[in-house]
């Protein structure tokens, strides 16, 4: 109990953190300099505002100095978003590098023969790296509540680039046979484990060390890199498909995404380990009130795991889906269904992330001001009623007048193929050529539309689940709704597409089920999310 005594009663205050009731103990961000001392005990007054909150106010109006100054830990909050986001980035470029190349590598790590068979089995192993990350969410969500977020996702974060350099050097399945896809997918496995530990990691170490009330805006710097990723994956390919002929990115040139970036892994442990520990995880430890069983108590208790539900239903799935939907999906279907050359399809998707990567932290910023749910539903909205007549545009936008799939299945294998079909002039179904000149403009602003739909989902969605859960177990309770959302409701969106497609000939089959989830959170979100913006989680440690 810290007592002060001034020229008027005596003043208690019970139960502070140990590290605030030494005589020079500092809130994060209070700057170092020591106020002269007073005898009419003002100073002590004043310092008991410091720590108590001076009119109402509490620890995280302390915090705001952080960002605007710097602290006593030696950095500022830019350097903290710097550490995770360059990270996180990385990470994603790791691992979308792979769904960015896929209809290259399709026919390297699987039987020729039949593309699409190749294409959908690749896919699949695309897909086992989505399907895994909640166990990686579990794995590290708990290291990173009984350790340090810190410790965690540099853990994550060496295991996805070496997995990542691995890939670049994999022999192909003409040279090793069934060897190289085991080991493909073996390494798609370890990939979706480090990205599951990764973002819960970045995101808290991130949404920890801000002030309350500007959470939205700081986090959506991490939302940026999940896209940001994306985007250079596609720059890298098409700058070495640009300096080399097409038989040489076929033969070798597809392995240099993957070996470069093991260099900016390399600079981002760097930057990570000049990084201190997550100020409100050092409070919880330091006073002894941090989880010792983080999965029990995230999981086995029903007020937290009614939470967890909640998020999932109420906002990661949809999110999830509708993030897949209008950055992978578009790609895929471009590629795939309307026949749209391969770089191209890449162009026009570049293009509408660069244009939309503002808008992260434009709706980051509003969240702090409106809420994170009504921007999430309305994203969620939004994509359910306007899914249909967006891809119907991209058709028209191609050029090629795809208006249906034929699918056949294979004797030998089973697999379905898949022929965009369009008509001649007598009206007979034929199969449609490559899109000769798709009208780019319109593609890309059709593409940016959805990317702003990702904005409203996935811009407030850290801040929201950071606040959602308590301090103790933050780290797992958020990483285990938001990987399944994403990895499996997500995750599974390309592979689900194509192959309602395929099945049913219907070009817009695969939106169905992203409309399907997105609305189901709509739904669920509406009733039962609540909103957490004006949560002050600072105060969680300041007793």
């Amino acid at each position: 109990m810290l007592t002060c005594r001034s020229s008027g009663p005596v003043i208690n205050i019970p139960d502070l953190p140990e590290q605030l009731r030494a005589p020079n103990a500092l809130w994060p961000g209070q700057r170092t300099e020591r106020p002269k001392h007073r005898a009419d005990g003002s100073n002590c007054n004043r310092r008991l505002n410091d720590l108590a909150g001076d009119g109402g106010n509490t620890m995280s109006e302390k915090a705001i100095a952080l960002a605007d100054s710097g602290s006593d830990r030696g950095y500022s909050i830019w350097r903290v978003i710097l550490a995770s986001a360059v990270g996180t980035m990385i990470e994603w470029y790791d691992f979308y590098i792979f769904g960015s190349l896929a209809s290259v590598l399709a026919l390297k790590f699987y039987p020729v023969g039949n593309d699409t068979f190749a294409l959908i089995a690749y896919l699949a192993t695309f897909a086992v790296g989505f399907l895994v990350r909640p166990f990686g969410a579990l794995f590290f969500g708990r290291i990173g509540d009984l350790v340090g977020r810190k410790y965690a996702f540099l853990v994550t974060l060496s295991i996805m680039g070496f997995s990542t350099f691995a890939i670049g050097l994999l022999p192909s399945y003409a040279s090793a046979g069934w060897f190289s896809p085991v080991m493909l997918i073996a390494i798609r496995v370890l990939q979706g484990l480090a990205l599951g530990g990764e973002y819960g990691g970045a995101a808290v170490y991130v949404g920890e060390h801000v002030p309350d009330s500007k959470r939205g805006f700081y986090t959506s710097f991490i939302q940026i890199t999940a896209t940001l990723g994306l985007f250079v994956s596609l720059i890298v390919i098409l700058i070495t498909q640009s300096s080399m002929t097409t038989a040489q990115f076929q033969a070798y040139g597809w392995r240099i995404p993957f070996l470069i970036s093991i260099i900016l892994v390399g600079i981002s442990l760097y930057i990570r380990l000049k990084m201190k520990e997550s100020p409100i995880f050092v409070q919880l430890k330091n006073s002894g009130r941090a989880s010792t069983q983080p999965l029990k108590d995230a999981f086995t208790k029903w007020g937290n795991l009614k939470q967890v539900l909640i998020s999932l239903f109420g906002a990661t799935a949809g999110q999830g889906v509708v993030w897949y939907t209008g950055q992978f999906y578009a790609l895929f279907y471009m590629q795939t269904i309307l026949k749209i050359n391969s770089r191209t399809a890449n162009i026009v998707v570049a293009l509408a992330l660069l244009l939309g990567m503002p808008f992260f932290t434009v709706v980051g910023a509003l969240s702090d001001r409106i809420g994170r749910k009504k921007l999430m539903m309305a994203g969620c909205l939004l994509a359910v009623l306007t899914y249909i007549p967006i891809y119907q545009a991209m058709e028209r936008a191609a050029g090629n007048n795809v208006v249906t799939v034929k699918s056949a299945r294979n004797k030998v294998t089973g697999a379905i193929s898949l022929t965009p079909m369009t008509t001649d002039a007598s009206g007979t179904l034929v199969p449609a050529k490559e899109a000769a000149s798709p009208n780019l403009v319109s593609l890309v602003a059709l593409v940016f539309i959805q990317v702003i739909y990702v904005c409203l989902v996935y811009g407030p969605i850290a801040a929201y689940l950071i606040e959602a859960f308590p301090a103790r177990v933050r780290y797992t309770s958020l990483s285990l709704p938001y990987h399944i959302g994403n990895g499996v409701f997500g995750g599974l969106l390309p592979l689900i597409g194509l192959s309602s497609c395929a099945a049913t000939g219907n070009i817009l089959a695969g939106l169905y089920y992203p409309m399907i989830v997105a609305g189901v959170t709509f739904v669920v979100g509406s009733f039962l999310l609540r909103e957490t913006h004006g949560r002050r989680i600072w105060d969680e440690v300041a007793g």
